[in-house]
């Protein structure tokens, strides 16, 4: 069985004005089912566009990008749409919750967007809510919640799909470091459980929960380490 995402010779350039920024000058980067990976690296370094490249929110500019053996730089926009719904699960920093909705609805979304019977998605959405400690919070708004109870629904949005793929930006940015260790035990259960976790974080000591740590710089892979051998 192949390598669940293989990058090769990614690059990606932007033109801003009359400069053209390189943000990815050539990244090679292979990653295997249930890795838990944590990619840092300073303000401008490349790697919120190579997350962003990984989870299918933007293209490269050259090389290419195997997701479970389909060639992902060769998709068109509707491809790339459909493997965002069902091949990955996102945890963003902002929660990008619902505010009008409750916790079952927000966790519904995608599978409204991928066409799930109504009673079936009910199911799987309240699995989900359950298996991050949200039993008794399905009803309740964002508003109701606390800030950890939000990226818990966030991550239970995230798995709802069986992604192939957790690709979490920031996760524990907007909380306070006790309810962070909350939402971080959470993401290292998931692990235990079979995900695949990538994450993004400017914190050294979240990165630590993670068994292998790259660091981005100027666009290319400065280090990747595998903390099981240490």
């Amino acid at each position: 069985m192949g390598n669940l995402i293989d990058l090769k010779s990614i690059t990606k350039f932007y033109q801003v004005g009359s400069v053209e920024v390189k943000a990815l000058r050539g990244v090679d980067l292979s990653i295997s089912q249930n890795e838990y990976i944590s990619i840092m690296g300073p303000s401008g370094s490349g790697k919120s566009t190579l997350m962003n490249i990984i989870g299918c929110l933007d293209t490269p500019t050259s090389g290419t990008y195997k997701l479970e053996e389909s060639l992902v730089h060769e998709m068109e926009d509707d491809d790339l749409a459909e493997i965002r719904n069902k091949k990955i699960g996102f945890v963003f920093q902002t929660f990008n919750l619902l505010p009008r909705a409750n916790a079952l609805h927000n966790v519904e979304l995608p599978l409204i967007y991928s066409g799930m019977p109504v009673g079936e998605r009910k199911i799987k959405a309240e699995e989900a809510l359950v298996k991050v400690g949200l039993a008794d919070r399905m009803h309740h708004k964002p508003s109701e919640m606390s800030g950890g109870q939000r990226q818990r629904v966030a991550v239970a949005r995230a798995l709802v799909n069986d992604p192939s793929l957790i690709l979490a930006d920031e996760p524990t940015g907007n909380l306070d470091s006790k309810t962070g260790k909350e939402i971080m035990d959470l993401f290292d259960e998931l692990h235990t459980g079979g995900n695949t976790i990538i994450l993004v974080t400017h914190e050294r000591y979240i990165a630590e929960h993670a068994n292998r740590n790259i660091h981005i710089l100027d666009g290319n892979i400065a280090d990747d380490i595998d903390t099981r051998k240490n």
